[in-house]
This record gives structure tokens, C-alpha cells and sequence, in this order.
């Protein structure tokens, strides 16, 4: 039997069961205690109530909370795209043809060099309290380079999503109805082994609405599940093919009609929200309080990329939201912990309560809302990912 472990005198403890503590979405508990056997949460609440245990570990006054739950990355890449940011905070626009500069490098780049980019970013990420990603292929649109992707990618996580529609491949771009055959087919038939999910970037310069249909319900038959790059760059019918497919998720969410925003909110597709991405292109932010307000469930992620978000910063995000987005801390913390958790279809991450993984994040600050009150500062101070230290 594996030994048990408290933390204890936490004071603040974020467990997302609303049935505790304040009894609001964050289920925050004060004075408290979290305790781990194996891999698992096996009781929260009060310190004072909390069971004998093996071990104790001290939070000396420090906010817990959930690891959080990146629900949409991109690293598996190689190369990085400096010079188009620069050039961009000078003045160009972004657009989805840079991708392209990417799937070079990552083309000619060997297994080796993918996965050591993809742990040390991982590291990076486990580092700022992210205890559960997902990541994406989509910069080698072949079927070689896709698979290749996701099977490194599937050494590291569960959350693996086959993106080979992305933009259409350079070779093919005169025809990508050609492209799209390829991909829901022999693409398809090499990459479905290695992924969970199948995503699509629905988008002006990518694909359209009825070819994100193809590709999505091809998906789906060889039992992928959707979620879609919906709305980035402009109004489209990307939210509501996520909602009319079940989609997990539908990212980004910057360019909503009333519609959209209906849809979304009677829907079980998480609305998952990236500002990095808007931080690093100058571009519109995403309205978090329009989708909250409408009852929409909302997810923040990171979308680190070498292109449009090149963070892996979860907490850089919070702050993000809560600034610019409309987010109050509290909604910000909870939509990168159980949000994000909501966008992945999983109840055993993103939150503290019996039964979870113990995935936690101490921090250096006593209450979640220095996430937001003191951006830049790294304030995470410990991760068990597990039930294991980390960090």
C-alpha cells in the first residue's frame, strides 16, 4: 500500500467541488489541508479535520491549487519564427501563411530533435504549475511528418491531437481539395493510431466550413474526437460546426455573433480561450465575459507556438484574461484548471477533490488572486504532478 502525505495549514485551497469551502465555482477552502495517496487525492477540507497520515508537508500559509490543464498547444515543432514577430510588432499583420516557415524546419528536423524541443518546453510548462497539456501536429503535413508528430507526442501525453489540417500543405496549394482527400484518408489512416483528438484550423487562408466538415466527420468515423480552431481571425462557421459536431472545444472564440454565442452556451463544447495569441499579434481580444455572462463554458490555454503565441505561461494567461478579457481571478483560475479540464472531456484533472490525480500547484502568494495581481512574478513555488514532487 502506498504511503498517504497531507499538506497542510494551505490558506486558501482551490478544489473546484463548489459543494466546499465559500461553496462558490473555485470551492474555496481556507485553513486547509489537501491529502495524496498514491496518485491520487484522497481528502480535502480543514486542517483541523484532516485524517493521520504517513507524511505532512507544510504549506506555511500558501495558496493550492490545481495544476493547470493546457488544453491547446502546438510543440511539436522545430525552428522558431523571430523574425516574423519582429517584423509583425513593426507594423505586418498576421496571417496563417507563417505557418509554412515552420513546416520547413520541423520537416527537416529528426525525431530526436522534435522531442527534445517538445520536453524541454514541457519542462517549461510543468515549471509555471502545468500538470496536463494537449499538443497538436500540423507543422509537417505529410503523412510521414504527421505521424512521426503524434507518435512522439503520444510518449509524453494521452491528450494528443491529429492537426493535419492546418493550412494546406505548400505542395498542394493549388489544390487543396487534393490535400483535403489526403487528409481524411491515407493521412487519416496513419495518424488515428497515435491521437485522441482531430482538429482543424476553419479560417480564411486554411479551410472553410464544409471542408472542416469533411475532415472533422472523417475524423470522428475513425473514432477521433473534434475540437476546431474556430473564429481567430474573423466571423466563420467554425463555432457553429463545433457545436453541430459535439466538438470538445472550439478555440479561440474571437469573432462571435449572437449566434455563435448562443450555440456555445447550450451546447457541451467548451468555448477555449488563448490570449496569448491575441497578446502576440496585436490583434482583437476575446470577449470572456460575453461567453461567462451567456453561460458558456470557458477554458483558458496557453497555444504555445512558435508563431502566434510563443508562451508557455499559464499564469501569464490569467493575468491576460483578467486585464484584457473581461475575467474576473476567480473565473480565470477556474477556466485553467476545470475549464480547461471540461475542454479535454476529463473530471479526474482540474480539480482537488477525492478520487483526481494529485496534480497540484503551490504557490508562493497567499491566495490564487496573485496569479492575476502579480503578473510576470514567478509565484509557483511547488508541483506535484501524480502525487510526485516536480518542482
Amino acid at each position: 500500500m502506498s504511503s498517504s502525505t497531507v499538506i497542510t495549514n494551505i490558506a486558501a485551497l482551490v478544489t473546484n467541488n463548489p459543494s466546499l469551502g465559500d461553496h462558490s465555482p473555485l470551492g474555496l477552502v481556507r485553513d486547509a489541508a489537501v491529502v495524496v495517496e498514491g496518485d491520487r487525492v484522497v481528502w480535502t477540507g480543514e486542517s483541523s479535520k484532516a485524517p493521520a497520515t504517513d507524511n505532512r508537508v507544510d504549506a506555511d500559509g500558501r495558496a493550492v491549487l490545481p495544476g493547470f490543464v493546457d488544453s491547446h498547444s502546438h510543440l511539436l515543432f522545430a525552428g522558431d519564427r523571430t523574425e516574423e514577430f519582429n517584423a509583425r510588432m513593426s507594423g505586418r499583420p498576421y496571417s496563417a501563411g507563417g505557418i509554412r516557415t515552420t513546416v520547413a524546419a520541423t520537416r527537416a528536423a529528426s525525431d530526436a530533435e522534435l522531442e527534445a524541443g517538445l520536453t524541454r518546453y514541457l519542462a517549461e510548462a510543468l515549471r509555471q504549475g502545468t500538470t496536463t497539456f494537449e499538443t497538436k501536429s500540423g507543422y509537417g503535413l505529410t503523412t510521414a511528418d504527421e505521424s512521426r508528430a503524434l507518435r512522439v507526442a503520444a510518449r509524453h501525453t494521452d491528450e494528443v491531437t491529429f492537426l493535419g489540417a492546418h493550412i494546406v500543405a505548400p505542395e498542394l496549394a493549388d489544390d487543396p481539395a487534393a490535400y483535403v482527400d489526403l487528409v481524411t484518408g491515407e493521412m487519416l489512416d496513419a495518424c488515428a493510431p497515435h491521437a485522441r483528438w482531430i482538429d482543424v484550423f476553419c479560417e480564411k487562408g486554411a479551410f472553410d466550413g464544409d471542408q472542416a466538415r469533411a475532415i472533422l466527420t472523417a475524423g470522428k468515423a475513425r473514432g477521433l474526437h473534434p475540437r476546431i480552431h474556430a473564429n481567430q481571425l474573423s466571423y466563420g462557421p467554425g463555432v457553429r460546426l463545433a457545436v453541430e459536431l459535439d466538438a470538445a472545444s472550439a478555440d479561440h472564440c474571437t469573432h462571435l455573433t449572437d449566434a455563435d454565442v448562443d450555440a456555445l452556451a447550450n451546447s457541451r463544447t467548451v468555448a477555449t480561450l488563448l490570449p496569448g495569441a491575441e497578446f502576440s499579434t496585436r490583434a482583437q481580444w476575446p470577449d470572456a465575459r460575453r461567453l461567462i455572462d451567456a453561460g458558456a463554458t470557458v477554458a483558458l490555454s496557453t497555444d504555445c507556438n512558435p508563431g502566434s503565441s510563443f508562451t508557455s505561461s499559464v499564469p501569464f494567461c490569467i493575468a491576460l484574461a483578467v486585464r484584457d478579457m473581461g475575467m474576473t481571478p476567480d473565473e480565470a483560475v477556474w477556466s485553467a484548471t476545470a475549464g480547461g479540464a471540461a475542454a479535454l472531456r476529463r473530471e479526474d484533472v482540474g480539480r482537488l477533490v477525492p478520487g483526481a490525480y494529485a496534480d497540484l500547484t503551490l504557490l508562493d502568494a497567499p491566495s490564487h488572486v496573485h496569479l492575476a495581481y502579480r503578473p510576470g512574478v514567478p509565484l509557483v513555488a511547488g508541483v506535484w504532478r501524480r502525487g510526485v514532487r516536480k518542482v
